[in-house]
């Protein structure tokens, strides 16, 4: 006899169905299973069979072949346990097939029976949403990430034989309980992070308040000790809260990581910070798994390299097409893969390898070639992309032990949400969110200059040299400072701000 039931598998991010079709038949006792199954899924028939056995239940005396379709995509990972042991017992009569009609099965199975959670869950409920599936069947830490989607009966269950009692009728199905409202608003505290901690710093803090405000991407550069680290660390504190579209993005990715741990949905914007000594693959993403890396565990948050020459310089320069493109592709002999990669870089480095050239208060031991060596570890075009280069000078210790607080977080992100309200209605008709993606049609239609702000940036391209890629992002630059101050149109003013936070590309060609 014949039975099927269906899953789901995630290629990439996005998900897919699979039909697990079992088929039992006379002849030798044999558990074959076919579909090009990874050696974790060809493993499940041991699983299977002990998770039937100690459940109180039969292991069919006959053939079992246990197809995955469609079989030209390899199929990788343990959810397909459960699908399979239900088949066998649909196929076997132990069982019948009607309760699991229009349903989407996944889970893994211990050796006695019960359901441990797998990862993807939240691509995998998306798409049997929009396939028209009317219930899904979870193990029970899956079930508040299913349940995230909506318009979903998320059916949770512990083991083995708590779905074979209620498919049988001998008790009622436990439905996940949290709902949707809750999953969706995001919690109001941001834990215990705070700009006001922040000590001097004011033009840092601008910068901070700019990034935000435009998602432009960030570079601090100062001594050690200066506060590099503590200002990217509130960067998401000023941040506008995500959108219900955008949580869902992100939640996508980190289920497919699996560092979704039990969420429905991520409640803040992700703050990823890598270690310098992290390989391109982890960065960029791919493997044998073509897992997502860290610039799309960072997508629609943060994505902070601390000490930045110190990064290997093919993971840096791996950054050049999401930082353009806003995602990153990954190519492989069976298929290409797109995984969304729109993230604000903010990095920080000292100005030389001990820290302190140029410090007005301590000599650099630094040689010159040491200084040139190290910053050319940072390439030109990476620079380049890099919106606002900020210098951070030790803060003096009369500032350090000032009793008066510095201007909170949520005061800075009122002046920051009502910036994004205007590039939001700006950009209704387009997928450009903030003024750092826009791109040169944007750039024309939105970036008007007064005629005293035409005169400065002839003087500053000239005098800067800016390449054409920087010209445009100090017009994106000066496009959020506008928007910050409620104007209009770019002023002079608003231009020359801009053109400061690329002082830093001037002092690198001089030094390198």
């Amino acid at each position: 006899m014949l039975a099927t039931i269906q899953s789901g598998a995630v290629l990439g991010v996005e998900a897919y169905p699979v039909d697990v079709e079992v088929d039992l038949s006379r002849g030798m006792m044999v558990f074959a299973t076919v579909g090009l199954p990874s050696s974790a899924v060809c493993e499940s028939k041991t699983r299977v069979k002990s998770a039937l056995l100690n459940s109180g239940l039969k292991f069919p005396q006959k053939r079992v072949v246990v197809n995955l379709a469609p079989a030209h995509i390899k199929k990788e990972g343990t959810s397909f346990d459960l699908p399979i042991s239900l088949g066998i017992l649909i196929a076997d009569e132990q069982l019948p097939a009607a309760p699991f009609q229009g349903t989407l099965v996944l889970g893994e199975l211990s050796l006695d029976g019960r359901l441990r959670p797998v990862r993807a869950i939240l691509p995998l409920a998306v798409w049997a949403k929009r396939a028209g599936l009317k219930r899904l069947l979870v193990p029970e830490e899956n079930a508040d990430e299913a349940s995230a989607v909506g318009g979903l009966e998320v059916w949770r269950a512990r083991d083995l034989k708590e779905v074979i009692e209620v498919a049988s009728g001998a008790r009622e199905p436990r439905l996940a309980g949290q709902s949707r409202a809750q999953l969706i608003e995001p919690p109001n505290a941001r834990g215990v992070i705070d700009l006001a901690d922040v000590r001097g710093q004011a033009g840092a803090r601008r910068a901070l308040e700019v990034a935000a405000a435009g998602g432009h991407n960030l570079l601090f550069v100062g001594p050690p000790g200066s506060g590099k680290t503590m200002l990217a660390r509130r960067l998401p504190t000023i941040a506008p809260p995500l959108t219900f579209e955008e949580r869902l993005e992100s939640s996508v990715i980190a289920s497919v990581a699996g560092a979704l741990k039990g969420e429905g949905l991520l409640s803040e914007r992700p703050f990823r910070a890598p270690h310098h000594s992290l390989s391109q693959v982890a960065l960029s993403g791919g493997g044998a798994r073509c897992r997502p890396g860290e610039v799309s565990l960072a997508h629609n948050g943060v994505l902070f390299l601390d000490e930045l020459p110190e990064f290997k310089r093919s993971a840096l320069e791996a950054l050049r097409q999401p930082l353009e493109d806003g995602e990153i592709v990954i190519a492989r002999a069976e298929h290409v893969l797109s995984y969304p990669a729109r993230f604000t870089l903010v990095a920080a480095m000292n100005p030389c390898p001990c820290g302190y050239y140029g410090d007005p208060t301590r000599a650099c031991a630094c040689p010159e070639r040491s200084i040139r060596a190290y910053l050319n570890r940072v390439s030109g075009p990476l620079l380049d992309r890099i919106d606002l280069q900020v210098a951070v000078e030790a803060v003096d210790t009369s500032e350090l032990r000032a009793s008066a607080e510095g201007e909170r977080s949520s005061e800075v992100r009122e002046r920051v949400c009502a910036a994004r309200v205007r590039q939001h209605a700006r950009f209704i008709d387009s997928d450009v969110h903030a003024n750092g993606q826009m791109r040169p049609s944007e750039l024309r239609r939105y970036c008007e200059l007064s005629e005293d702000a035409e005169r400065l940036l002839s003087t500053l391209v000239n005098r800067l040299k800016l390449s054409a890629r920087a010209h445009d992002r100090v017009l994106k630059v000066a496009r959020t400072i506008a928007d910050l101050a409620d104007a209009t149109q770019i002023e002079a003013e608003h231009l020359a701000e801009a053109a400061q936070y690329r002082q830093l590309d001037r002092v690198w060609g001089m030094t390198a």
